[in-house]
C-alpha cells in the first residue's frame, strides 16, 4: 500500500508521536513517502526504514505550483492514501487529489472553530473530496459529526499514542533549590501558552482558595503566564509568593518530573493534550477538567483527578484532596503511567491506522 504523508516534523519532540505511526507503517510493510522539510532531526530515522523522503512542504494555500508538484507526485507514484497534517498541506492536497484515485485523509485535533456557514471550511474539512478525518479524541469526532454536511462518518477517533520510555531520559531538576522553594513543598504545575481555553484563571483562583497554612507551591511555565488578568488574580491572593511563573523553558519535562501534580484547568477547545500525557508517562499524577476529550485521559480516582469546569473550588478541593493524602496521590501516580501503557501507546495507533486505511481501500 502506497502512502504520501504531508506534515512538518521540523520540531522533534512534538511530532514525535505522529512520526511514530508512519515509522510503525513502515515496519509491517507499507510503502510510505513523506514530503516534509529535508532538514527535520525526524528525517535521517525514516530513511533508515526506508521510508522515501520528498524535501518539499507547503508553504501558501492554494499555490498553484505547490498544488501541481503534489499533484504530479501522486500520479507517477501512484498513491493510494493521501494523508494531510496541517492547514497548507490540507488545503492543497485535497486539489491536488480532484479526480485521482486516491483516498484522502485529513487530520483534526481540535474540537472548535468548524463552521457550515464559513465557505472557507469547505476547503477542508467539510470538502466532499474527503474521506476520512484522523481525530485524536472521541471529542473532536462528535464535534466533527455534528458539523459534516458530506459523510458524518468520515469522522474516526485514533489517539496520537505515546511510549512512556521516551521519557525516561528526563530526571528530575532540582526546581526547588533554583527557586528556593522548601524541600518538603507540595509541587504542582501548569504547561501551556496562556490562552483564554487553557482556563488559567480558574487555577489561580483555586490556588487562593487553598489553606494558607498548606505547604503547597503552583509552577506556571509557558509563554504569556504573567498576563495582567492573571497577575490580578495572583496579587489579590494569599499565595502569590507561591505561584512562580517561569515562561518558556527548554527544560520543561526535568521541571515536570520533579513536580507532584499537573492540573489541567482548561475550559474548552482541546483534544487529549500532550502536555498532560507527557506528565502521566514521567508518572505525574493530573488533575483534569471535564472537557470533551481531555476527559478521556484520565479514570477519575484510578489515573488522576476529574473535575467540572470553570470550578475553581472542585480545583482547590481536588488539590487538597491529594496534598492531603499522599498515598491516593502516589497510586495515581501510578495509575497515570499505566493508562498511557494500556490506552494511549503508539502500538494501538499504529493497529488502528492501519486498519483505517486497509478498510479505505476496501471500499474503493
Amino acid at each position: 500500500m502506497k502512502v504520501l504523508v504531508i506534515s512538518n516534523y521540523s520540531d522533534y519532540h512534538s511530532t514525535r508521536p505522529e512520526a511514530e505511526i508512519f515509522k510503525g507503517l513502515s515496519k509491517l510493510g507499507f510503502d510510505i513517502h513523506i514530503m516534509t522539510y529535508g532538514n527535520s532531526e525526524m528525517v535521517s530515522e525514516f530513511r533508515e526504514l526506508g521510508i522515501k523522503i520528498i524535501n518539499f512542504h507547503p508553504e501558501k494555500k492554494f499555490d498553484k505550483k505547490e498544488i501541481q508538484f503534489i499533484r504530479e507526485y501522486l500520479i507517477k507514484e501512484n498513491i493510494q492514501i493521501l494523508h494531510l497534517f496541517n492547514s497548507p498541506s490540507t488545503v492543497n492536497g485535497i486539489i491536488a487529489a480532484k479526480k485521482l484515485p486516491v483516498k484522502v485523509v485529513l487530520y483534526r485535533g481540535y474540537a472548535g472553530n468548524i463552521s457550515p456557514w464559513n465557505p472557507l471550511h469547505y476547503t477542508k474539512y467539510l470538502h466532499p473530496r474527503v474521506d476520512k478525518i484522523f481525530c485524536n479524541s472521541m471529542g473532536v469526532e462528535a464535534y466533527l459529526r455534528k458539523k459534516l454536511i458530506f459523510g458524518k462518518d468520515k469522522a474516526i477517533t485514533i489517539n496520537k499514542g505515546h511510549q512512556t520510555s521516551w521519557y525516561s531520559q528526563y530526571t528530575p531538576l532540582d526546581i526547588k533549590k533554583e527557586l528556593g522553594i522548601d524541600e518538603m513543598a507540595f509541587l504542582l504545575i501548569n504547561v501551556a501558552n496562556n490562552r483564554s481555553m487553557k482556563g488559567i484563571p480558574y487555577l489561580l483562583k483555586a490556588m487562593n482558595l487553598l489553606p494558607e497554612t498548606a505547604n503547597i507551591h503552583l509552577l506556571l511555565v509557558g509563554n504569556g503566564m504573567d498576563s495582567m488578568k492573571n497577575m490580578k488574580i495572583i496579587n489579590s491572593g494569599k499565595f502569590k509568593d507561591k505561584i512562580h511563573i517561569l515562561g518558556f523553558r527548554k527544560d520543561v519535562l526535568n521541571i515536570v518530573a520533579a513536580t507532584d501534580v499537573f492540573v489541567l484547568s482548561s475550559i474548552k477547545g482541546e483534544s487529549i493534550t500532550k502536555s498532560v500525557i507527557e506528565a502521566m508517562s514521567l508518572g505525574i499524577a493530573p488533575i483534569i477538567t471535564d472537557i470533551p476529550g481531555n476527559v478521556e485521559l484520565v479514570n477519575h480516582n484510578e489515573s488522576g483527578l476529574v473535575v467540572p469546569f470553570k470550578n475553581a473550588k472542585a480545583i482547590s478541593d481536588a488539590i487538597v484532596q491529594l496534598y492531603s493524602d499522599r498515598k491516593l496521590c502516589d497510586q495515581l501516580k501510578k495509575g497515570a503511567k499505566n493508562h498511557i501503557e494500556r490506552y494511549l501507546n503508539s502500538e494501538r495507533t499504529i493497529i488502528e491506522t492501519k486498519k483505517m486505511y486497509e478498510n479505505l481501500l476496501k471500499d474503493a
